[in-house]
């Protein structure tokens, strides 16, 4: 019973508004091939509560495109969800493509999700939140940083 009541309560979470003076701007999306969108979703309504503007580029996204994403909206943040491991298995890509447009330690990489832990995630330069509360004090922590 505790999955399904947490998936309707999930479901319920009504859109939080648009913070007023984002604390920074994420690009988040699920990688390709992953079409697990739910945990994505509950990261993105909870990095909007905390005064983020969220860019949601949604599910099955194809490296590039979080690139062009987060060039197009000035991104501070990619955030990835990756829940299967054909996803996990396009994460050098990703890499791959931040460092061709020069946006390698610019933009700050965040992951998350059932596919992937700690040392995948340091494997490319990227910071990894377990869940989604930790997931939102890791992106305020490197926003606090990279403000310095």
């Amino acid at each position: 019973m505790g999955v399904e009541m947490s998936f309707l309560k999930a479901m319920m979470e009504k859109e939080p508004p648009e913070p007023a003076n984002p604390i920074g701007t994420v690009v988040i999306g699920n990688i390709e091939p992953d079409m697990h969108d739910t945990a994505k979703e509950q990261v993105r309504k909870a990095l909007k509560r905390a005064g983020f503007k969220t860019v949601d580029a949604g599910k099955s996204i194809a490296p590039q495109v979080f690139v062009d994403k987060a060039k197009e909206s000035n991104a501070d943040i990619i955030a990835i969800s990756v829940n299967t491991v054909p996803a996990k298995n396009n994460l050098a890509k990703l890499d791959e493509a931040l460092k061709i447009a020069g946006l390698k330690g610019k933009v700050i990489l965040l992951m998350g999700g059932a596919a992937v832990k700690k040392e995948d995630a340091e494997a490319i330069g990227a910071l990894f939140g377990k869940n989604k509360e930790e997931g939102v004090e890791i992106a305020k922590k490197a926003m606090a940083a990279k403000k310095k």
